[in-house]
């Protein structure tokens, strides 16, 4: 497997099935509803949390329906926290497609997310496995992780170690989850190595995944849906800049300081800021430590299991996302 869409087309029955299930479960008794979610369902993503709950199952057993509704249940309650997040972020759009709350109105939006929460734990419940803990832990993961991250902005506290406690909790955390309920809900036998690595396996993924996210900040591009320095714009400093920050030998480190420091930036001051960080290197050690993470998990995978086509897809997820360009 050398790219996402041949291991999407290899899974592609399972997913098949799984959005199903997505469907049948969404379905209501509300006309407004039913509308709403048709529409939203049509502009479905890679959906790379599902594909992960998959792989983790076939790792060391067989998808069955089980895993599907735990597949499900993942994706939904992703998608519960996208709506409400674009709420939050007052978005228009995501991905070049308009949102709910621009379509509709925020009240609506909120409603539907909490929609899409309730049908979660319903497909969780569904799969007939222990993983509504793990659930419940994880919609608790990521609104703390957002609130953390809210916290740091407000305080101008970050550092790159409180920068990966929060993207460990609003996304690595989710990716964690994925390869967890995947295991549980196909039933087969895991000894506690096995687990603690495909969960390393699957933190590293994450956090991952969000640096990558993080980097698009830093140059223009409509495809990805958010203009440049929208993080900074909200206060929010990310591993480029941190890193640039750390250099404290830069003739220029104590006036980019007091440019983070504030409470508002101009346009101009945020374009400042994302050349400087670029300028020392940011996004360099931004790459640097993705291959690092990548590194890491490549070790744990080779460690705790043979060597065959899923963990052949699972390197290849982590390739996937370094290079991926939205």
């Amino acid at each position: 497997m050398t790219n996402l869409s041949e291991i999407q087309a290899a899974l592609a029955p399972h997913l098949e099935r799984m959005n199903k299930f997505i469907k049948s479960s969404l379905h209501s008794d509300s006309d407004l509803m039913n509308s709403i979610v048709d529409n939203y369902l049509k502009r479905s993503g890679k959906q790379l949390r599902p594909i992960m709950v998959l792989l983790s199952a076939k790792l060391r057993g067989e998808v069955n329906d089980n895993v599907l509704y735990a597949g499900a249940a993942i994706e939904l309650l992703h998608n519960a926290s996208l709506i409400h997040d674009d709420v939050i972020d007052q978005a228009r759009q995501r991905r070049g497609v308009d949102t709910i709350n621009h379509v509709w109105n925020n009240h609506i939006a909120v409603l539907v997310g909490d929609f899409f929460v309730s049908r979660a734990l319903v497909c969780g419940v569904n799969s007939n496995s222990p993983i509504m803990q793990i659930l419940a832990n994880l919609g608790a993961d990521l609104s703390l992780g957002e609130v953390d991250q809210f916290d740091t902005a407000r305080n101008h506290t970050i550092t790159e170690d409180n920068y990966f406690d929060i993207i460990s909790k609003k996304t690595a955390s989710l990716f964690t989850s994925c390869v967890e309920v995947g295991a549980l809900a196909s039933g087969a036998a895991w000894n506690s190595e096995q687990m603690q690595a495909i969960k390393r396996y699957a933190q590293l993924l994450g956090l991952c995944f969000q640096i990558k996210d993080d980097t698009f900040d830093y140059f223009h591009d409509p495809v990805v849906g958010k203009p440049t320095g929208n993080d900074l714009r909200e206060g929010k400093v990310t591993l480029p800049l941190i890193y640039a920050l750390s250099r404290r030998d830069d003739d220029r480190h104590a006036e980019m300081v007091a440019l983070v420091g504030k409470t508002l930036l101009t346009t101009q001051e945020i374009d400042t800021l994302i050349t400087w960080a670029i300028d020392s290197g940011g996004i360099d050690y931004a790459y640097r430590t993705m291959h690092r993470l990548r590194n890491e998990a490549q070790q744990l995978l080779a460690q705790a299991f043979e060597p065959g086509e899923v963990t052949e897809m699972l390197d290849q997820i982590f390739a996937y996302i370094i290079s991926r360009d939205k």
